[in-house]
């Protein structure tokens, strides 16, 4: 994403946190941002667009930041679990997002509403995923129950908390009384032997979620993490971060990823001497490749 584009996302965001979302108008955003109405439309279709684009912009950052916390970590710890659901949470909070979240509920914007609730579905797929890892494949089938009660058990303790402690107050005590409580839950639900929703029923509700193998992904994730880092230490190569950005951008996120866009966008990086580097480049080189694989095999 280029940076005039971030900038408008930006202007806008605090905008729509001033003002809320459906009383800040084009006009206003293009007054506050300093755009003409052309570069606007350039970039977005509409407000609702750049909205839509606001949200993965943030949620982007939120993924990434939790997948790092995964890095050289066992990922059945409830330690790293709750750091995990602490960094959402707080995420949430730092950027406003509930407000949000309520306008869009209310609004006539079918759009919005139909990416609020892919989202929603997206992060109970995450749960139930680390669920697995915490908990084990013996306890499949009850993990998808488990985790949507947690979600609301975290929903109300954290609003009612809030309440109780104002909104400044940290948000450590609540998430890990509620994974605690979570933790009993699975331990009953798996002894009763019920079940309420079949895990499988994840494949109906987000389908695209299952283009491609998620260890893959996470492998992606944490390669080009460690490869922005080792350029980092390199002042002069910091500049092929935005190319490691647009390449995670069009993994991760697009739903068409374009393979000679990335390809090309691999080459410069070959150029680093140094062996880290030129070491983490070839590895990403490769996981790309069997990306598309996974691609071509799906299509």
């Amino acid at each position: 994403m280029n940076d005039r584009k971030q900038h408008v996302i930006k202007m806008s965001h605090q905008l729509f946190i001033d003002k809320g979302f459906q009383a800040t108008s084009i006009q206003d955003i293009l007054d506050y941002s300093g755009i003409s109405k052309g570069t606007f439309y350039n970039y977005f279709s509409s407000k609702s667009e750049l909205l839509i684009a606001l949200f993965k912009a943030i949620y982007t950052k939120m993924e990434q930041d939790r997948n790092e916390l995964l890095i050289g970590q066992d990922p059945s710890s409830i330690e790293i679990f709750i750091k995990q659901i602490e960094l959402q949470i707080n995420t949430n909070k730092k950027n406003k997002l509930i407000a949000l979240f309520e306008e869009v509920l209310v609004s006539n914007d079918p759009d919005l509403k139909q990416f609020i609730k892919m989202g929603q579905l997206r992060n109970l797929q995450w749960i139930y995923k680390r669920f697995l890892e915490i908990f084990g494949e013996n306890k499949r089938i009850y993990l998808l129950d488990c985790a949507i009660m947690f979600i609301g058990i975290l929903h109300h303790n954290v609003k009612y908390y809030v309440m109780a402690n104002g909104s400044n107050t940290s948000m450590h005590q609540v998430v890990s009384y509620s994974v605690e409580r979570v933790v009993n839950i699975v331990n009953e639900v798996a002894a009763s032997g019920e079940q309420l929703i079949k895990p499988e029923i994840l494949e109906n509700w987000l389908p695209e979620n299952n283009r491609t193998d998620q260890v893959l992904q996470l492998k992606l994730t944490e390669t080009i993490l460690a490869l922005k880092k080792s350029l980092c230490l390199h002042e002069e190569h910091e500049n092929y971060n935005q190319l490691i950005d647009f390449i995670q951008d069009e993994l991760l996120q697009s739903k068409k990823p374009r393979k000679f866009l990335i390809e090309n966008s691999l080459l410069p990086l070959n150029n680093v001497q140094d062996s880290i580097v030129r070491e983490l480049v070839e590895k990403l080189t490769q996981l790309v490749a069997n990306y598309f694989l996974i691609l071509e095999e799906i299509d």
